[in-house]
This record gives C-alpha cells, sequence and structure tokens, in this order.
C-alpha cells in the first residue's frame, strides 16, 4: 500500500504529542476532524491529530462497489469475516506514520493509536503488535478483527486501551466490542470499557470519557 494523505490539526506549536485517529468504512480522515476542539486536554497542550484517509478498494459486502475502506469485509456474519491481509497492509502503512512522526521528534510513548468501526480494527493490530511502547490505544464501536491470528508485542502488553460501543448499534453490535474486551483481559491486558445509549456513532458523553484516557495517557 502506498503512503497514506492524511489531514493533520496542531492544537499548538511544536508539539510534541501525536494522535493518529483512524475512520470507519466508506468515510474519510475529515470524519472526525470536529472532535478536536472538543477534547479538553487537546486545548491545553500542544498536539497534532493525524486523519489518515483510507484509500478505495472494492467491498464485498457493499456489492463489489469501491469506497474508502481499511480492507475487505467478506461477510457480515457475527465474528465479521475480513481479510487480514489488507487490514496487516493498512496496519503496515499506518505504522509508517508512527515512524514519520518519531523522525520528526515525538517519542514513541507520545504516540497514541485509535479508530472507530473499520479503523478500530487496524489500531487494534496496529497497537498491539508495534514493537516498541506507545502512549494508548483507544477503540471505537469496533471489533478485534485479527484477535485469533495477531503477533503481539511484548513492549505494548501493558498498554492503556479504553473500549467504547453503542449499545443500539445496528452495524457493529455491542457483543463485537464486549467480547473485544473479554478477548483482550484473556490477553493480559487491562481495557477500560464504556458503553452509551447510541448507535453506530460518537456522543459528548463518550468523547469527555475518551479526554480523560487520553489525559491519563499522557501524565
Amino acid at each position: 500500500m502506498s503512503s497514506l494523505e492524511s489531514l493533520i490539526i496542531e492544537t499548538g506549536p511544536n508539539p510534541e504529542i501525536a494522535i493518529i485517529w483512524l475512520h470507519g468504512l466508506g468515510a474519510s480522515g475529515h470524519d472526525f476532524e470536529s472532535v478536536v476542539p472538543e477534547l479538553a486536554f487537546a486545548q491545553a497542550r500542544a498536539v497534532r491529530f493525524i486523519f489518515p484517509h483510507a484509500p478505495e478498494l472494492a467491498v464485498t459486502i457493499n456489492g463489489g462497489m469501491r469506497m474508502p475502506a481499511w480492507y475487505d469485509i467478506l461477510a457480515m456474519d457475527i465474528d465479521r469475516k475480513v481479510d487480514e491481509l489488507q487490514l496487516r497492509a493498512s496496519s503496515d502503512a499506518v505504522a509508517q506514520l508512527i515512524d514519520q512522526q518519531r523522525q520528526q521528534g515525538i517519542r514513541p510513548e507520545n504516540i497514541i493509536i485509535g479508530g472507530f468501526s473499520q479503523g478500530g480494527a487496524v489500531a487494534y493490530e496496529l497497537a498491539l503488535s508495534y514493537p516498541e511502547r506507545l502512549g494508548g490505544l483507544f477503540a471505537l464501536s469496533t471489533y478485534y478483527a485479527t484477535a485469533g491470528s495477531i503477533q503481539r508485542s511484548a513492549a505494548n502488553q501493558t498498554l492503556p486501551v479504553f473500549v467504547a460501543h453503542g449499545s443500539y448499534d445496528p452495524m457493529v453490535p455491542e457483543s463485537l466490542g464486549q467480547k473485544a474486551v473479554e478477548t483482550l483481559k484473556a490477553q493480559g491486558y487491562q481495557p477500560e470499557y464504556q458503553s452509551y445509549g447510541m448507535e453506530h456513532t460518537l456522543c459528548l458523553e463518550e468523547v469527555h470519557h475518551l479526554n480523560d484516557f487520553l489525559t491519563r495517557c499522557l501524565n
């Protein structure tokens, strides 16, 4: 996969913190730019938000239509049959963004990876396999697609993890988010889990909880 184009927002000069946030299927890096002003910690510190744009891929469950996607979804079964090779290719492409931030002077422990829906599945793969310690992982309305095949990194075995889901999500059932938490615990992580009375989206309460999580990761 070629290098990813990204929307970049900085909340102050010379940021020493980077947050890479991956969008969901059919969306773009602009999807969550409006959340940045709602994150109080980023208004008090210089933070670089990186919102990559996924490449266009043919998506099987949408009749083969091409759209922004991190990987192909082959079937909408309860465990989400996905193209793991494409998912890992996306993970590798986002890892290049981490490397770029490190080359610009941001330490890996000040880099946080997160994503929504499809982007969250890539975030799981990347953050838990990255060879050096990162700052944290947030997974919103998503699932742990590569739980059975991921090559987990010892460096991130104690990585802070925030998982959030809507209890009325018709796209990615909350049971998948809960299953991810159970799997993470079985793998030795200590994820924080929050559920909200919403569908496949974000809500302000969730943003506030995410803000608290990010603040703790970076203190």
